[in-house]
């Protein structure tokens, strides 16, 4: 636990509607880590994301946060971009410091450094009408990454996009991990993202959701990985996973490993 930023001890979350999304969920985020939760759609990724920010409380069980008790330690992107429309990019971007009363003078030198971080800074006074859907998705990760988070959580923030586009965002992604050191935790309901994207990958099983397997990645990045032997044993692999994870019920969870 030296290295763990958020712990997930034995989690249950039920909603008032009677809903139970998620039983005895344990889940470690470590520095470093750009941990993916892979999974069919409801079985509580989404609302494991949303424990880890604080954003839903437990019904069940402990969350531990070791993070620096202070805004800005994780930054959250969601599946939509959720920007303004009647704002420029800069003022998007610009708006978790205003809230937070930020000087002038630094607010705009951070803004500035992550419209460069995600390749934007010459769109600063452009609208959100005017961006395309991946620009725009850039333009929610630099608001996120503005207050330079610990923690970065994102929410399946590349589904609606076409995969060239996707594809050159998991690039840029990984390489803005490696600038900035940021620890990411990211949901998805890709296989091949996934693999491509992470060092470990938590398969969760449906609802009530709950992690039936955890699997490391470490295969060497590259132009090339997505069409290598290892990434595409890894992806099988992860692939007979989730298909035992949907299979597997909440009697008979898989051991981690």
């Amino acid at each position: 636990m030296d290295d763990a930023l958020i712990a997930l001890d034995h989690i249950g979350k039920r909603f008032r509607n009677g809903l139970e999304a998620l039983a005895d969920l344990s889940l470690t985020v470590r520095a470093g880590d750009f941990l993916t939760l892979l999974g069919p759609s409801g079985c509580g990724k989404s609302t494991a994301l949303r424990l880890m920010a604080g954003i839903e409380k437990p019904t069940a069980g402990t969350i531990i946060n070791l993070l620096p008790q202070k805004a800005g330690s994780i930054g959250f992107v969601f599946q939509e971009p959720t920007l303004m429309p009647w704002a420029r990019v800069a003022e998007n971007v610009r708006l978790p410091l205003r809230l937070q009363h930020f000087p002038a003078q630094e607010a705009e030198m951070r803004c500035e450094d992550a419209l460069r971080l995600v390749g934007l800074d010459k769109f600063r006074n452009a609208y959100p009408r005017e961006l395309s859907g991946g620009m725009r998705m850039r333009v929610s990760i630099a608001r996120a990454l503005v207050l330079r988070p610990r923690v970065l959580l994102m929410d399946e923030p590349f589904a609606a996009l076409d995969e060239i586009t996707r594809f050159r965002l998991n690039d840029d992604l990984l390489r803005l991990k490696t600038e900035l050191g940021t620890t990411i935790v990211f949901v998805t309901h890709s296989i091949y993202e996934s693999v491509y994207l992470s060092t470990r990958i938590a398969v969760m099983a449906g609802r009530p959701g709950r992690v039936s397997k955890e699997i490391a990645v470490d295969l060497p990045r590259g132009a090339d990985l997505r069409v290598s032997a290892d990434y595409l044993s890894l992806c099988q692999h992860v692939s007979e996973a989730l298909a035992k994870a949907a299979e597997t019920s909440a009697d008979g969870i898989e051991a981690s490993q």
